[in-house]
Parts: structure tokens; sequence; C-alpha cells
């Protein structure tokens, strides 16, 4: 196989895995809160700019902020859901959906008055230098961030399955009524989740900073592909919406080598549409089977 399509798919599998956290965010909060979340790409723009305030405010390097930013994200998240999108948690659909979109807007205003809309860096000079692996090479930086992706994964994968919190999350998206006759607290549950889902976007986000340039409606770029990669996945699941997160990194990365960047996204999103002719509820979702 060609190197330079070997190294395409690299690149692609690397930066798919923080579309799949950023998607495991959208997947775990529509999973509880049965809403879809118009706010996710502003709040892993938030996510972004905490890891960069931290670090050049602090001295520290960006890895370092990034629990510091996790613990904000969750206050944000926390908020956001148990203020407002509790407050009109019986109105209809729309008007929630409404809502977060405001929140977007509201969060990126925040960003371009403290922040201007100017680009900002942050670089680690250690981790500057590509690693050679036989023929391919890689940015440190992207390498840390797919093993922080799976770690991530992984520990809420266990959290949600292994834990009474989890349990205690699983049971409110599963039977709202019943879990509170089983004595959970569900409206407190719920704001965990929302924060939770925070949390997945400021650890991608935070991710992003030592190997992009930042600016305030950065996530607007993302929203689109979380929506995608958490459908195809199957909403609430965790696995899925990685592996979803990885196959659309690929394409991405191997239509930009042999089209061009401008085919990259017409082919995700026509995958997308063909996928789900074929399975409704994503490749991973329950429930697939056509009735005739």
């Amino acid at each position: 196989m060609n190197i330079y399509v070997l190294q395409a798919f690299l690149d692609g599998v690397l930066m798919g895995g923080i579309y799949a956290l950023a998607a495991l965010g959208l997947s775990l909060i529509f999973g509880v809160l049965k809403i879809t979340n118009f706010a996710h790409g502003a709040m892993m723009t938030m996510g972004m700019y905490a890891v960069y305030a931290i670090s050049v405010g602090m001295g520290i390097g960006p890895y370092a902020a990034l629990p510091l930013a996790m613990a904000m994200m969750f206050g944000l998240g926390f908020l956001i859901q148990r203020v407002l999108i509790n407050s009109i948690d019986h109105a209809p659909a729309y008007n929630q959906l409404l809502l977060t979109l405001g929140v977007a807007y509201i969060l990126e205003n925040v960003l371009l008055m403290v922040f201007t809309p100017n680009y900002r860096t942050l670089t680690v000079d250690a981790f500057q230098k590509a690693i050679h692996i036989g023929p391919l090479t890689v940015a440190p930086a992207r390498l840390i961030m797919f093993a922080v992706v799976l770690a991530v994964t992984a520990g809420f994968y266990m959290l949600l399955y292994k834990t009474r919190v989890g349990r205690s999350i699983r049971a409110s998206a599963q039977d709202e009524e019943g879990a509170r006759l089983m004595g959970i607290h569900v409206k407190r549950i719920r704001a965990a989740a929302f924060g939770l889902g925070a949390v997945c976007t400021g650890i991608a986000g935070g991710l992003l900073t030592p190997v992009m340039s930042i600016y305030p409606t950065l996530g607007e770029s993302f929203q689109l592909k979380c929506f995608v990669i958490a459908v195809l996945g199957g909403m609430g699941n965790l696995w899925g919406a990685f592996l979803s997160g990885i196959f659309i990194g690929v394409i991405e990365s191997l239509s930009g080598y042999f089209l061009g960047g401008t085919w990259s996204e017409m082919l995700i999103y026509g995958a997308f549409i063909l996928i789900l002719l074929v399975r409704p509820t994503g490749i991973f979702g329950r429930g697939n089977r056509r009735e005739s």
C-alpha cells in the first residue's frame, strides 16, 4: 500500500479519536436527558479556551491544565442543566433545542469579548519533534491525544457500568419515574450527566489546543460531525461513538488525500445518509431491523 495512503489513514484514526470523544459527550447527554445539545460545539470551544487560559495564566503545560479545565467544564454543564434546561424540562422539545442554541451563541460571544476574534496558539516545545514509526511520522501531541481518548472512554465505561452513580444515570435514562421510586435524585443525576457530557467536550477541546490554533467559533466546525458520529454509533453507546468517530476521521482523511479537502464533507455526510437508509438507528444502534 502507498505510504502516503497509510499516513493519511493514521492521521484519520488519530483525529477520529477526538471526534469520538466529543460525540461521546453528546451521546451521553441525549441518552439521559433526551435532548439534542446545540451548545455542544460552543462548549468544546470553552474547553479549548479554559486549557489555554489556565496554561498561560499559571505558566503550566496544557496537559497539566486539563484537570482544572475538566472541573470547570463539569461545573458549567451542571449549572446549564440545573438552572436553564431543568426550568423548561416539560416544555416541547423544540423549546429545549432553541434554549441550547441560545446558550451556544452566548458562550461564543463571551469568548469573543474576553479573548477577541484573534487566533490563539499554545505549543509544547517538548512535543514538537515528530516521532517516526517505520516510514510513518506522527506528532507526539496527537499520540498523547489518542491515548487520553482511549483512557477517558474506558473510564466513562467503568463509571457508567461499574459504579453506583453510573447505575443511577442509566436507571434515570431508562425509566425516570422508576428511578425516583428507587430513591434516586433524578434532577441531580440529570444535571451530573450534562456536566459529564461537558467534561467530554472539554477534554476533546483541551487536547486540541497544542495541535491547532483556536478562535471563539471553532467549535461550530465540530458540531455537526459530533451529531453524525453520535447517531452512527447509536445514541448512548460509548464504544459505538468511539468506533464511529474513527470511521468518520478515516473517511475525512482519505477523501482529503485522494480527492482534495473540498470533497471530505460531502463524502462524510453522503456516507451518513447511506448508512441510515440501511440502519436507521446507526451502525451500532439497537433495533435496526426494518419493519416490512
